[in-house]
């Protein structure tokens, strides 16, 4: 695993790879997490996402102009960077004009992939290629940023989940292979020493596991239900996003929590409904953390918390607007991707309250879902 993690290659596609095709497979789910953003958000409309996408090429040239030694000389950035963005460009507008995929809003036929998402990934690529190796928090803070220019694509209903995935792992990618063929034109020229560093961290296998991520997923919520006598309720399979994190005292043991939010479509009397029960959630608990290697760690957590639900859009069931204690127990895969890059695979069980007042039955939901963590 060492050796295969070493390689170039790997270093190039293990995380834009892994986006595109995300991207593409969850493409059947789209509609359910444009769901959530309609139940809780519907009429979010700011374009600081316009702005936002260039703040790490923004800090990027800030660093430079001010003397921050980074990886590259002048020349060489600015034709690394211009490799990039021009292959970041033609794919983008090769996919919009090519795929014709119509936005959430209906405005036109060019929402796949996102390119807003594509340029924030891109440039927050480029400040991690050259200032991540002085210090993790230049990533940490370009990542957030292109983090929250793809969220707020699709808060303000301009893009799908898949179309922002797609466009993350488009813009990385190209950075890759833009410095690569920089690389093969520069060789060692325009090099400083700081670029030694690149990809040399050392795995400590007993560094505390800290992490703060965002979280999506599947919701199974499992069983029949009779919230009413003469009402039958089940469920599909539903959508969960969310925000998790937690701060490890020692290698093993942490304290953190979550906030999600929730929505799973339901059969009544065995009809599909047009409703779908909405749910918000805040659990907070302990997490216990062990390295079975550098790499991989296996895990555990208990939650506790508050989840409410959300009225459904016909009063006709009385289903809904109610709230309650949720408890949750869970296993965890987690896999160090690279220094301050962590992919947590998680499978949660959670007892939710009751959907209706009066009712004494509680849900029993699996939650199955991958967390993309920042490591610190």
């Amino acid at each position: 695993m060492e050796k295969i993690t070493s390689s170039r290659a790997y270093r190039m596609t293990y995380i834009g790879v892994p986006l595109i095709v995300t991207g593409i497979i969850i493409q059947e789910r789209d509609r359910g997490f444009r769901y959530l953003r309609n139940d809780y958000i519907p009429t979010f409309r700011y374009h600081y996402d316009d702005y936002l996408q260039y703040a790490p090429a923004a800090l990027m040239l800030g660093l430079k102009a001010g003397g921050v030694k980074g990886r590259s000389s002048w020349g060489r950035m600015l034709v690394s960077d211009a490799f990039s963005a021009a292959l970041m460009a033609g794919a983008v507008n090769t996919l919009k004009y090519t795929c014709k995929m119509t936005r959430p809003d209906g405005s036109n036929r060019h929402s796949f992939p996102s390119g807003h998402t594509a340029t924030a990934f891109m440039t927050a690529t480029m400040l991690y290629k050259e200032y991540g190796a002085r210090s993790p928090w230049y990533s940490i803070a370009g990542y957030s940023m292109a983090t929250a220019t793809g969220v707020s694509r699709m808060l303000n209903n301009k893009h799908w989940l898949s179309d922002v995935m797609v466009g993350a792992g488009i813009g990385i990618l190209s950075v890759e292979l833009g410095y690569l063929f920089a690389d093969l034109i520069y060789k060692d020229r325009g090099r400083n020493d700081l670029s030694k560093q690149d990809y040399e961290f050392l795995y400590d296998r007993f560094r505390c596991p800290s992490f703060l991520g965002i979280d999506e997923g599947l919701e199974v919520i499992m069983g029949h239900y009779r919230p009413a006598s003469d009402m039958h309720v089940t469920f599909e399979v539903g959508i969960s996003q969310g925000i998790e994190g937690a701060w490890f005292l020692s290698p093993y043991v942490g304290i953190g929590g979550r906030i999600a939010v929730s929505s799973s479509p339901l059969r009544v009397n065995h009809e599909m409904s047009i409703d779908r029960l909405s749910g918000a959630m805040a659990c907070l608990g302990g997490y216990i953390s062990y390295p079975l290697s550098s790499r991989w760690l296996v895990g555990g957590k208990v939650q506790g918390g508050y989840l409410h639900y959300k009225a459904l859009s016909s009063d006709q069931y009385l289903l809904g607007k109610i709230g309650g204690p949720v408890f949750g127990a869970g296993t965890s895969m987690t896999f160090r991707a690279n220094y301050n890059l962590d992919l947590r695979f998680q499978t949660t069980y959670y007892l939710q309250p009751p959907m209706r007042h009066g009712s004494d039955q509680y849900l029993n939901t699996m939650h199955l879902s991958i967390t993309i963590c920042m490591a610190f």
